[in-house]
């Protein structure tokens, strides 16, 4: 225990991480950080020999019974077939524990899942890890894991108490969007605030339009982007179902093609993706036209949520890139929509 402390002994939520494993009975060898964005998540090899993910919760994001739902809903994925992610029951019999330390302020809500092989497909900051010939398979099998998904929650009637939030017309373009007044982020200039708040407009109009029929809006994942897509031989899973809510299904499509828009294989994945999720389950044209508008609504949430985390080094990392390609996902959709040029 005292070399894992010691390899980064400066870092409060390692420590805090070490001590809540604990909790799981497990005798950690080395706690490594994988990700730190929305939460803590850390690679976890124990003394026998089992690896593990450790997700420490940002304070406040998920309520408990959100939380719970989220548990709930993998065990329902896995009943279908789906092959989701596995939580981890602490010592106690509970899929998370809430844990104060004194190496942070305020309890966490912690929890731990089985380990899945494979690397991931790509990163935000990084062109997909893959040939042409496997991002058209992988897509395609990503395009078929999301109809399934979208099958499932279509058919499943929630749990009493089933909590998740909404990437809905409120959430996304409302007065107090889920992710943050993406329109007010300072980082932005004066035109580009023009530009956003014109867009804000425009979707307002068209998710109204579109509406939120049981055909096109549901329990959704809500966050396939290609680090979330892990790769295994022909195998693909998809992980981290933490900003799973109700959403629109090309809201889903929309998120997993954001960041290989500039990608050379960009067009191959995306029809792949489209493939597979019509030989599932329907996808009209006349819907799969707005996708330049879930697109444009998925960069605004990006923008929202360096907003209201300005003050941490990830988000001030990652706004150049978020606001070039939200941007670009704008004036994409303003150029194409009727909403957009009114």
């Amino acid at each position: 225990m005292s070399e894992i402390l010691r390899a980064d002994h400066t870092e409060p939520l390692h420590q805090f991480a070490v001590s809540a494993l604990t909790r799981w009975r497990l005798e950690p060898v080395s706690v490594e950080l994988l990700k730190m964005r929305e939460n803590a998540v850390y690679a976890v090899r124990t003394a026998d020999g089992r690896r593990v993910v450790l997700r420490v919760h940002r304070y406040g994001y998920h309520s408990d019974e959100a939380l719970r739902s989220e548990t709930w809903w993998l065990d329902a994925l896995r009943e279908s077939g789906i092959d989701a992610p596995r939580v981890v029951l602490s010592s106690a019999g509970r899929p998370f524990e809430v844990i104060e330390h004194p190496a942070v302020e305020k309890p966490r809500q912690v929890d731990v899942f089985e380990w899945i092989e494979g690397r991931q497909l790509g990163a935000i900051e990084q062109s997909l890890a893959a040939d042409p010939a496997s991002i058209r398979f992988i897509y395609d099998t990503v395009g078929d894991l999301a109809a399934r998904i979208h099958d499932q929650s279509s058919a499943w009637v929630t749990p009493p108490g089933f909590r998740r939030h909404a990437w809905d017309r409120a959430g996304l373009v409302g007065d107090r969007p889920f992710w943050g007044r993406f329109w007010e982020l300072e980082a932005l200039s004066a035109a580009q605030r023009r530009l956003f708040e014109h867009v804000r407009k425009a979707l307002d109009i068209e998710l109204q339009r579109f509406g939120v029929a049981a055909d096109r809006f549901g329990l959704i994942h809500a966050d396939l982007v290609p680090e979330n897509v892990l790769v295994d031989g022909s195998s693909v899973r998809v992980i981290d179902f933490d900003d799973a809510g109700f959403g629109w299904h090309l809201f889903e499509i929309a998120t997993s093609l954001y960041f290989i828009r500039r990608d050379p294989c960009y067009e191959v994945a995306r029809d792949a993706m489209i493939t597979g999720y019509r030989r599932r389950r329907p996808l009209p044209d006349t819907n799969l036209d707005l996708l330049p508008a879930f697109l444009a609504a998925r960069g605004t949430t990006y923008l929202g949520w360096v907003h209201t985390r300005w003050k941490e080094p990830a988000a001030q990392e990652l706004a150049p890139l978020l606001i070039e390609l939200a941007v670009a996902g704008a004036e994409d959709y303003l150029g194409t929509s009727d909403a957009g040029r009114r």
